[in-house]
């Protein structure tokens, strides 16, 4: 790879010695270090009720961090859009755009995000429900219409009523297609959109999916040929052992959410290598970091080059896993940190990360 784009997603995670506010304040630290090392896309997820995760709301992520930096593309990854009536979300995205011109990209997923007690409050108070899930296309397409600088017009008793999600739009966010299936990548070939498979949290299934969506993909006004790239859990240190010791507490994450275990915040490291696993748990912990990028900036810059070839891609998406130790600033993730700046420092020279 002689071109390769960095990006960064973000849970926003939440550990045992941090408060929401500090949760945010160290994500929003990671978000201007993306920006000065010349990171292409910053993007945020939706997620409900979970101790460890502090992403629950993307529009209002994307605006505080957006206005903390300066250059770097923010968005959703994604918002979930069966939670949420079109309109909305069509004008939150268009007045993201309108006060951040060319910096807002729109990630939408069909998934609930969150448990399922907590889908059926956040669906049923707002009166929504499983056919939402199935009007998923359409929602799309209203989401996307309704952007448009020219908005639609809906006909209503033999009149015609203008709709749209601002006044005066001059430009539109970017709208990618997200998904762990191959029901999304389906979708976003046959509708002419960027897609993102979820290959940070399943590893599985990737090279199919982006099969799909580049075989069947059908050029449209948005978009003339695929765009799409790779989403990577790393974490990067000087050695690799520390590196390894920094994704401990996102193991023990992994795997309870994997086994149906209880979702606490994030231990320090310390914590976290003092839990004992049973066998069949450590199998599944070793079996899914071995689909992360872990390592020296060498390796794991090597590693990132390797994935981006296989996949056929020239940007990779980082969810910056590495765990924090104790006596870390609750306000700070400087080991996420870390890992952004050796890998910007071990892409540079002869293959460079991409300053967009």
């Amino acid at each position: 790879m002689t071109d390769l784009a960095l990006s960064v997603l973000d849970l926003v995670p939440v550990r045992t010695d941090q408060t929401t506010t500090d949760a945010i304040r160290a994500s929003l630290r990671l978000a201007e270090t993306a920006d000065e090392l010349g990171f292409h896309r910053y993007w945020v997820a939706e997620h409900h009720n979970m101790p460890a995760v502090a992403a629950t709301n993307p529009p209002v992520l994307i605006g505080i961090i957006a206005a903390a930096t300066q250059r770097i593309r923010v968005g959703s990854g994604g918002v979930m859009l069966p939670n949420h009536a079109p309109l909305v979300v069509a004008e939150q995205f268009a007045l993201l755009e309108a006060a951040y011109p060319g910096r807002i990209d729109l990630g939408i997923g069909r998934a609930p995000g969150s448990d399922p007690v907590t889908n059926y409050v956040l669906r049923t108070a707002a009166g929504r429900g499983d056919a939402d899930v199935e009007r998923f296309p359409d929602y799309v397409s209203d989401v996307i219409a309704l952007m448009d600088t020219e908005g639609v017009e809906l006909d209503l008793q033999g009149r015609r009523y203008p709709l749209r999600a601002t006044p005066q739009a001059t430009a539109t966010p970017v709208v990618w297609l997200l998904g762990s299936s191959l029901y999304s990548a389906e979708l976003a070939a046959a509708r002419g959109l960027p897609y993102v498979f979820a290959h940070h949290f399943s590893g599985e299934g990737t090279q199919e999916a982006l099969r799909v969506y580049r075989s069947n993909f059908r050029p449209s006004d948005l978009l003339a040929e695929p765009r799409t790239f790779l989403t990577v859990n790393a974490a990067v240190a000087p050695t690799e052992a520390e590196a390894r010791r920094l994704t401990v507490p996102q193991q023990l994450a992994m795997v309870a959410l994997r086994t149906g275990g209880e979702l606490k915040p994030a231990p320090t490291v310390e914590e976290a290598e003092q839990v004992e696993l049973p066998a069949a748990h450590r199998e599944l912990a070793e079996a899914m970091s071995a689909r992360w990028v872990v390592g020296d900036p060498p390796t794991a810059a090597a590693a990132l080059r390797d994935l981006a070839h296989t996949y056929g891609v020239d940007e990779v998406m980082i969810n910056p896993i590495a765990g924090s130790f104790a006596g870390t600033a609750a306000d700070r993730a400087p080991a996420r940190e870390q890992t952004l700046r050796l890998l910007a420092g071990a892409l540079t020279g002869p293959d460079p990360v991409r300053i967009a």
